[in-house]
Parts: structure tokens; C-alpha cells; sequence
């Protein structure tokens, strides 16, 4: 596994992400702040060229934690605050 030691990403405009077709039933949620795998936040939530990307903070160590592929239904919320 590999560890990234990074700053808040100065791009961190998407709020929250939702992998899934039928968006209040069966989908998966994942918004900056949430509380993930074991004391984890979400940090940052990136659109690369063919996938999203989140990434997750534990005191100032950063790791990638999910990647979703841009063929799969997806919804983004994008942060408001900028």
C-alpha cells in the first residue's frame, strides 16, 4: 500500500459522490467530512479522465481509498463554497 503525505487539494470543488442506479435505495454515498474505515474522513473526492477518485485522511496521512470507473452510474453534488 502505498502512503501520500499531501495537503487539502486546492481543486476540492465535488462535495459528495453516489455510485449506484437507483440513487435513495441501492446506491452507495460518500461525501468530504464522512466518517470512513475505522476513524478514516473522507479528505477529497477527484475526477480524473476515466474514473473518480477518494481519497481518505487519518491525522495528516493521506491514502487513496476508492475508485470508481466513469461507466458506472454515478451522481455528483459539487461544493458551493468556493
Amino acid at each position: 500500500m502505498v502512503l501520500i503525505n499531501l495537503k487539502r487539494m486546492k481543486n476540492n470543488i465535488i462535495r459528495k459522490i453516489t455510485i449506484g442506479k437507483d440513487y435513495k435505495n441501492d446506491s452507495m454515498h460518500y461525501a468530504v467530512n464522512q466518517e470512513v474505515y475505522g476513524g478514516h474522513k473522507i479528505c477529497d473526492i477527484l475526477e480524473e479522465e476515466d474514473k473518480y477518485c477518494i481519497y481518505i485522511r487519518k491525522e495528516e496521512v493521506v491514502i487513496p481509498w476508492k475508485d470508481f470507473n466513469k461507466n458506472m452510474a454515478i451522481s455528483v453534488e459539487y461544493n458551493l463554497e468556493y
